[in-house]
């Protein structure tokens, strides 16, 4: 996984972000620890299970319909189902040894 140190990417108030396989860390941000990098890490395979694009399509559209469900960006981004089950998950290491495919659908409907 590349990683690109930046002052601009991602937004202040995030950590890190994941575009096409490419982490963004802030450079003013918290030192990029092993917790972030398996969080982009559920990230990219979660890409890489809808051909990338289908990732972004269905990203932008569950955000936009979360914001509008809790009325609140923040709390739509946290919980989109690529997100919820990536923070789930962030601190077992092991997990993307024994994830199934398409695991982020579970957390569609779980909180």
């Amino acid at each position: 996984m590349k990683i690109i140190y930046s002052n601009f990417i991602p937004l202040k108030g995030f950590h890190a972000i994941n575009l096409f396989g490419i982490v963004f860390v802030r450079k003013d941000g918290p030192k990029l620890d092993q917790r972030i990098l398996n969080h982009e890490s559920i990230h990219t395979r979660q890409m890489l299970e809808l051909l990338i694009v289908g990732f972004y399509i269905w990203y932008i559209f569950e955000w936009i319909v979360r914001c509008l469900q809790y009325k609140n960006r923040y709390e739509g981004y946290r919980n989109i189902c690529f997100e919820r089950e990536a923070f789930s998950h962030d601190t077992n290491f092991s997990y993307l040894e024994n994830r199934k495919p398409f695991s982020f659908v579970k957390s569609l409907f779980n909180k």
